[in-house]
């Protein structure tokens, strides 16, 4: 038995909501910015992103990210509905249509 984490990669279901409570806080580096570049793929340019009201330590993290990628137009802490100061709304970029040969 190795003793090595080496986790099955995992199907999300891509629909404009990551709960990051299931994932590892060393993960989500890779993970947002993946699931928001498959969002975009698709058309989604509204995403939640659940992180939790805690210490606020995952929030931070998880802004620290946004507030590097290109493809994030603004993002904020949802209203009441959308789960306070527990989630955070983004909003990506639509992606270029690539440019025609001519």
């Amino acid at each position: 038995m190795d003793d090595e984490y080496s986790p099955e990669p995992v199907e999300l279901p891509i629909d404009g909501t990551l709960d990051l409570h299931a994932f590892r806080p060393a993960d989500i580096g890779t993970l947002i910015p993946d699931y928001l570049e498959e969002c975009r793929n698709r058309g989604i340019t509204e995403v939640r992103l659940v992180h939790g009201k805690g210490t606020g330590t995952l929030r931070r993290s998880v802004h620290a990210i946004l507030a590097r990628l290109d493809m994030v137009q603004h993002y904020r802490l949802a209203d009441e509905s959308g789960g306070s100061w527990g989630a955070t709304l983004v909003v990506l970029r639509r992606k270029e249509p690539p440019a025609s040969a001519q």
